[in-house]
């Protein structure tokens, strides 16, 4: 069984471990987030998917197609929105980082904690994505 990438990270003294205890918080982003373009397995041939001009990537593989290094910051990058990924189309698709802060403000008066949270969703999908390559 491959390791989790992100339980030794820290985020402003928040242990992505303490949070994966309870729940897989990663799966959970996954299937509310991607699975429907990207598929359950992260394969892709999804419904979805085959409506879309460009094919979203099979998931399984970020690892391989970058030299045998998971490719943290990069994937972090996508997710948040501050890489223009070509496959997503214009930013009317649903940017995540941005999504993620917009669902937040409503439950934080404090945007540090609201930002800290957006964070912690974002590695946890990060983490379930690094469990899922061959």
């Amino acid at each position: 069984m491959k390791r989790h990438l992100l339980p030794a990270l820290i985020l402003g003294g928040l242990s992505l471990g303490a949070l994966a205890d309870d729940a897989d918080l990663g799966a959970l982003e996954y299937r509310n987030s991607c699975a429907a373009c990207h598929g359950l397995e992260g394969k892709g041939g999804t419904e979805m998917g085959r409506l879309l001009r460009i094919q979203p990537p099979d998931l399984t593989l970020l690892q391989q197609k970058n030299g045998g290094v998971f490719p943290t910051a990069r994937v972090y990058n996508t997710i948040d929105g501050r890489l223009d990924v070509q496959a997503h189309g214009s930013r009317a698709m649903p940017v995540w980082g941005q999504r993620y802060t917009e669902e937040v403000s409503y439950l934080h008066s404090d945007p540090l904690l609201g930002e800290r949270t957006v964070r912690v969703r974002i590695l946890a999908l990060i983490d379930y994505l690094y469990r899922l390559q061959r």
